[in-house]
């Protein structure tokens, strides 16, 4: 029925009428109540936004029930635990890899463990890996590694032979920046057991980071050259040799510890 002819409207005048209508922007058909249309969207945006809140809060956010959350981890209270059931280097080492909370790892090439004889006497204990120990794998291979080589020949030492060698840290930090304070507490338990598997008569602590995570100090200039104890056993502290690339005329200073670390050698029989 043409609407219209219900109120007396002849088909032309109905006809106008609906012509001036389609003119004006309707193009539906009439219903016997009004439609409020900016209410109608106001409500589909609403429930459009709680089926997006539902989905993310998992599924039984759809049927009420509380989001489910992961429970949070302590990176630190983990590598105890981790560390801890290390029997051995190999199963220590199989740990570090395994380990997921320090970022440090995601930048990474290669996790540097250790390199020289496990259980020899000397075991020294450097800061970081820099380019080239993230490149090989090892401790101790750039410039500063060549010259530690070279200090301890001239002590009769060797890490073919005689030291054993590992960093605080088994992952190079971003641009070689110093290591930050969360990073050295979540892998100093690692470090704990690392030298209680290897097991040495005595320790070189190499650098402010290995002063401040085993003796809990800083200060490499005034620390260097006087024994302490770490880890249950006698530690000297030594400048480390990337410091002595960069200040030649610490040299001197460095024999010294040498000669030092070989006269402790030798008391300790």
């Amino acid at each position: 029925m043409v609407v219209g002819m219900e109120q007396g409207l002849d088909w032309y005048a109905a006809k106008a009428l609906l012509e001036w209508q389609l003119e004006m922007g309707v193009d539906e058909a009439m219903l016997d109540a009004p439609v409020d249309r900016f209410a109608a969207h106001e409500a589909e945006q609403e429930a459009l936004k709680a089926r997006h809140a539902a989905r993310a809060a998992g599924p039984g956010a759809a049927r009420g029930a509380a989001p489910v959350r992961a429970p949070e981890v302590d990176p630190v209270a983990e590598a105890r635990t981790l560390a801890a059931g290390a029997a051995d280097l190999a199963a220590l080492q199989a740990a570090l890899a395994g380990y997921e909370h320090c970022p440090l790892k995601r930048g990474a090439r290669n996790l540097v463990f250790a390199d020289g004889v496990p259980g020899a006497r000397v075991m020294l204990v450097g800061e970081a890996p820099g380019r080239d120990e993230d490149l090989q794998g090892k401790p101790f291979v750039g410039r500063a590694g060549q010259l530690l080589d070279r200090m301890l020949a001239a002590v009769g030492l060797s890490r073919a032979e005689s030291v054993y060698i590992t960093n605080v840290l088994p992952w190079r930090p971003p641009q070689n920046r110093d290591p930050k304070p969360d990073e050295i507490a979540m892998l100093l338990p690692f470090l704990h057991r690392h030298i209680a598997l290897a097991d040495p008569d005595l320790l070189v602590i190499m650098g402010n980071t290995s002063c401040q995570a085993l003796l809990g100090k800083r200060g490499i200039t005034r620390l260097r050259g006087t024994w302490g104890e770490a880890a249950e056993r006698p530690a000297l502290p030594m400048l480390h040799p990337a410091y002595l690339l960069r200040n030649p005329q610490a040299k001197r200073e460095a024999w010294a510890d040498m000669l030092s670390l070989k006269a402790k050698l030798r008391a300790l029989g």
